[in-house]
Order: structure tokens, then sequence, then C-alpha cells
């Protein structure tokens, strides 16, 4: 990891603080991104969870939307989490919003029912080493399809996808930032450090 590197978190709505706390436990700056110009001097941006139409909705009154699409097709690093997850796929089914459109990923929001069904469950990630993650799933959405090209992260054990990779994008349908573990945090750092050194 890089921990010279500031990484902004998109601070519109939802468990932008938790991410921020989080990467300052791994001794990383982190910046509240609300406007166009708060890009500058970023090495990887986190959106996080919460009601993805709001974000989407907010995304384009800020000028946000057409600003972190053309990042993402730039090969900047982007970390999604749950509604970043959706707002970072290519589309969402039943779900009438704009999204960044720049994982070759379909997701289905809210696949798991509503508030009250949430869980936590221990995913085999071997991104992450050996010891199981401890994922909480709030809302969360599913990856339904990818293309080749997007690397799988993690998979419940029915076999429905969670997390995925696909170059310098990644997504985890639920939340690493409500967890005491910050491997998720510090594998994202770890692809913001090989983009800044051309790997």
């Amino acid at each position: 990891m890089m921990n010279s590197k500031k990484i902004g978190i998109l601070s519109l709505h939802g468990a932008f603080i938790e991410h921020m706390a989080s990467l300052q436990k791994l001794g990383v700056e982190a910046s509240a991104i609300r406007l166009p110009r708060d890009f500058k001097n970023l090495d990887g941006l986190i959106i996080p969870g919460g009601e993805s139409t709001v974000i989407s909705q907010l995304m384009r009154s800020y000028g946000l939307m057409g600003m972190i699409r053309e990042l993402a097709r730039d090969g900047f690093p982007i970390f999604g989490t749950c509604a970043g997850m959706i707002l970072l796929a290519k589309s969402a089914l039943d779900l009438d919003i704009e999204t960044i459109g720049a994982m070759d990923i379909k997701v289905k929001r809210n696949a798991f029912g509503r508030q009250v069904d949430s869980f936590e469950t221990s995913l085999v990630i071997p991104a992450l080493g050996e010891n199981p993650f401890p994922a909480v799933f709030i809302r969360a959405p599913i990856i339904v399809e990818t293309v080749p090209g997007v690397e799988i992260l993690a998979s419940l054990p029915d076999g429905t996808p969670v997390a995925a990779r696909q170059g310098n994008l990644l997504a985890a349908a639920f939340h690493p930032e409500l967890t005491p573990d910050l491997r998720f945090h510090g594998y994202f750092l770890d692809i913001v450090a090989q983009r800044a050194y051309g790997q």
C-alpha cells in the first residue's frame, strides 16, 4: 500500500464518514468529494453505500456524473460499495436511474429484501488472504451478469457474486466500512498504488 496517497470519498449521501474512518485507520488521507473542484490531486475515489436513486440525482445536480464517468474511462481507481456498486454498473434491474456505467456488470438492487433482512456473513475472498472476511449486507444488491474481463472476487455459498474487479474498478455489494477488518480498503489502496507505479 501507498499511505501517501489521497483518496476521495463521494460525500453526498450514505456511509461516507465510515469509509473516511477506515482510511484514516490505515494512515491514508481521505477527502470529502461534493463538487467537481474537490477532485484536485486525488489518486482514487470511493462511492459509498446509501440510497442509489438519491446519490444518482445528487451526482447529476452537482455535475459529478460525467466527470466520474470520464475518470473511470481513463483508468482512475474507483471503489463502489452497495449503492456504489449499483452506480458503477452498466445496468441495474428494475431501477430507472442514470448510472456511471463504467463496470461491465448487471446488478439487482435490494436483492435480499428490506432493511430488516440485513445480515452479516463470513466470506472467503482469496484476494484478501485465507481468513474469512466479515461482510455486512444492508438492503444489498447482487451481481446477476458479467462479461469476460470482470473478475469475481467473492460469492455467497450459493454461488451468487457479491464482489468484483475490472481493471482499476472495484465493487462490493456489502459494507466493508462497517467492520473493523480493513483488508478490503487495503486491497483498493493496492490498486491505487499499482496504477501510480504504472503496473
